[in-house]
């Protein structure tokens, strides 16, 4: 499953009807099991529409609906992003600002070469790695709860950088959260408290925040893994730009319809900004990192997107600037299959829809070859190892996950959406490329 879209000669697809959605979310959580609960909202010419199926928790009756709260996860970094932009819309920042001239004086990060700007952190070009080496959690149901800015000060006072800024494109989570929280500092507000003021109150999103509102009360979802029990919300403590905000889909509409031009808003400049800046991302689909956005295909296949992912919760949102369409997608469940090929399906009929993973069966000797250490980036690396008959892989910081095969040298997980596919040379493999979020990241081995 790759992030561009196909092109093709034929005119734009009409927007499935929504019979035809809801067929696809009763397929998705009846047939597949891979949700508990999916709303699905929709943007065009004819205005807006929801289209939900299943429930809020296992074991709750009522319906999911537009007013639903789900965690959005990485859909965050966009607010995120926005609140950069919104910023240098006012004067008060600039897209070269070094991070470090926002943060206290005591807090020493080392330069490579050049600075960290804001605009390296927006467009995931920072050379920091996904994630801080001093994140050690201390419930992995909820991993990011107890790094608060003691940690995160402390990682980038120690931290020696291995590459200049603005030369190649790794997706960091430690840099979406630092952009974050730099941003709540020169505002003398917290995360949460500057995208209230800066975006869900210009906006109207009712129902866009962090912490638990009194109003959410019975419109929670309850997050669910992939074995669809129930699973932690998770806290994102220091690093909130990242991933810690929860919305609803009718809030997310209204959102996509400002990114569109579709609502005038005082973000209008700021929205369109976003686009104004673009990296490489180097996954081999010529895909580009905007700031917050993610830029796939060309032409009128293009399409703007993100896409998010917690213990509990998937989420998607995007828009096709061809066809004026916008849509978001939440589900209750971090499973195999999430809500992306939806939400590209959605925009783009050509898009297909995944299929479940099955597994094959291979003699496990041939695991043999996989065996070993593969760096996806500084301070980031993927262990394959082997218990009997079984392969796992385990990335730094983070518990091991099965890995099963799917074909000849690529395999999955079951427990979230991501594959490895494996590059051998004569009987022994090389590098591998892991294949999540829409996103292949090739690592080669290392020896050790």
């Amino acid at each position: 499953m790759t992030l561009g879209t196909t092109a093709h000669a034929s005119p734009p697809s009409t927007t499935p009807t929504n019979p035809e959605i809801l067929e696809i979310l009763t397929d998705r959580i009846d047939k597949q099991q891979q949700s508990v609960g999916i709303v699905v909202g929709i943007v065009d010419a004819n205005g807006r529409r929801i289209v939900a199926h299943g429930h809020p928790a296992k074991g709750d009756a009522r319906p999911v609906d537009g007013q639903t709260v789900f965690e959005i996860g990485s859909v965050t970094k966009v607010f995120t992003a926005l609140l950069l932009a919104d910023a240098i819309e006012k004067g008060e920042l600039r897209l070269d600002t070094p991070v470090s001239s926002l943060l206290p004086p005591d807090v020493t990060m080392r330069d490579q070469q050049a600075p960290i700007t804001l605009q390296h952190l927006a467009t995931h070009m920072s050379g920091l790695p996904r994630l801080p080496d001093n994140l050690a959690p201390a419930d992995d149901s909820d991993p990011y709860a107890d790094y608060d800015v003691a940690k995160l000060y402390a990682f980038l006072s120690a931290h020696q950088p291995t590459r200049r800024p603005g030369v190649e494109n790794e997706y960091s989570n430690l840099g979406a959260g630092l952009l974050g929280h730099a941003l709540g500092l020169k505002a003398g507000l917290s995360y949460e408290d500057l995208v209230a003021s800066r975006i869900s109150g210009p906006l109207g999103l009712k129902d866009t925040a962090i912490t638990q509102q009194p109003d959410w009360a019975g419109r929670q979802a309850k997050g669910h893994d992939a074995a669809l029990e129930p699973a932690s919300d998770w806290q994102l403590a220091s690093l909130q730009g990242a991933g810690a905000l929860r919305s609803t889909a009718d809030d997310m509409l209204v959102f996509l319809e400002a990114a569109m031009g579709k609502r005038p808003s005082p973000l209008t400049p700021a929205f369109a900004s976003l686009l104004a800046t673009r990296a490489p991302i180097g996954n081999g689909d010529n895909d580009q990192q905007a700031l917050g956005w993610v830029v796939s295909g060309k032409g009128g296949d293009q399409i703007v997107w993100h896409n998010g992912g917690t213990g509990g919760y998937r989420s998607f949102v995007g828009y096709r600037p061809s066809t004026g369409v916008g849509v978001v997608a939440l589900s209750n469940a971090s499973t195999e299959v999430g809500v992306d090929d939806i939400g590209r399906h959605l925009l783009d009929r050509n898009a297909p829809l995944a299929a479940r993973r099955a597994a094959i069966a291979i003699d496990p000797a041939t695991y043999d070859a996989y065996l070993g250490t593969y760096r996806l980036g500084p301070g980031f690396e993927l262990t394959i190892f082997r218990e009997g008959d079984r392969l796992f892989a385990q990335a730094t910081g983070q518990d091991r996950l099965e890995i099963v095969p799917e074909a000849e040298h690529r395999f999955f997980t079951k427990l979230i959406d991501a594959q490895i596919s494996f590059t051998l040379n004569g009987k022994r493999a090389e590098s591998l490329t892991l294949h999540q979020g829409g996103r292949d990241m090739p690592a080669p081995r290392v020896e050790k």
